[in-house]
């Protein structure tokens, strides 16, 4: 996590901060962020580690991530030295804001399960060089995350199948190179093919891209064999109709990929 706040930092800073090294005499000051919206907090920790990899910081106050927060609050008071503070500032507030967004969202339909036993899951479609911190989000939203990449889950998409010839024969491949060491999870486009996964007794199913019909016919066509995925074309407005009893997971690639930021700001004050 440090190395990639250190590279965040480098990409903004470059070989110095001509303006705020022109500035800055030594000045002790407080760093004020606030919130200019209401949503739910995630990003403090990495936040106040941002300036703390700059120099030495003081902190006066912080909320906790998952704390639900309202305009005009303070979310962070730190003292330290001015250039600390304003080397930092870009960088904090780019972190916080992008995951209080997709904690935001992500509670936002975590609500909309409520009275269920389905749990929202997130997916890969994470900004490159962030997964680590969106998915960090996603579980102070209230989510929680699916495979974290390709190395620590089997998942056979579409494609795979595409290569294999079938279902059958991608996952003979697949226990023939990893053995029982991992579950192994099957995306599914038709009844067919859901069939088809069954009988290779996989761990669990993707319903991919069906309709709420479809996946109650899903449900009873697989009799609890199976842990069962529904993803596709699911958005906060549409997400009930697929909240369906027998259904174990919901997947969203939204609540990363399509969540607005939360605007806030930092203020100095001497």
């Amino acid at each position: 996590m440090e190395d990639l706040l250190k590279t965040f930092l480098k990409e903004d800073i470059g070989i110095g901060d001509i303006t705020t090294e022109g500035v800055c005499r030594g000045e002790i000051v407080k760093g004020i962020i606030k919130t200019k919206e209401s949503g739910v907090l995630a990003g403090i920790p990495f936040a106040v580690k941002v300036f703390e990899l700059l120099g030495e910081v003081k902190i006066i106050q912080a909320k906790s991530d998952g704390e639900r927060i309202e305009k005009g609050e303070q979310l962070l008071i730190l003292e330290g030295p001015a250039d600390v503070l304003l080397k930092g500032e870009r960088t904090a507030l780019n972190i916080l804001q992008r995951l209080s967004g997709i904690a935001t969202l992500t509670n936002r339909v975590v609500k909309e399960l409520e009275g269920t036993n389905i749990e929202l899951l997130d997916t890969r479609k994470t900004t490159p060089g962030f997964r680590y911190f969106e998915k960090y989000a996603v579980r102070v939203g209230g989510g929680k995350n699916h495979r974290f990449g390709l190395y620590d889950m089997v998942l056979i998409k579409d494609n795979h199948k595409r290569v294999a010839g079938s279902i059958r024969e991608a996952v003979r491949r697949v226990r023939e190179r990893v053995g029982p060491a991992y579950r192994i999870e099957v995306e599914v486009e038709t009844l067919e093919e859901l069939s088809e996964a069954l009988s290779c007794e996989v761990d669990m199913v993707l319903l991919d891209n069906f309709s709420p019909e479809d996946v109650r016919r899903a449900v009873a066509l697989a009799k609890g064999k199976v842990k069962i995925e529904v993803s596709g074309n699911i958005t906060p407005e549409n997400i009930k109709e697929y909240a369906i009893e027998g259904v174990n997971y919901i997947s969203c690639g939204f609540i990363t990929h399509s969540a607005r930021w939360i605007d806030m700001s930092m203020k100095i004050e001497r």
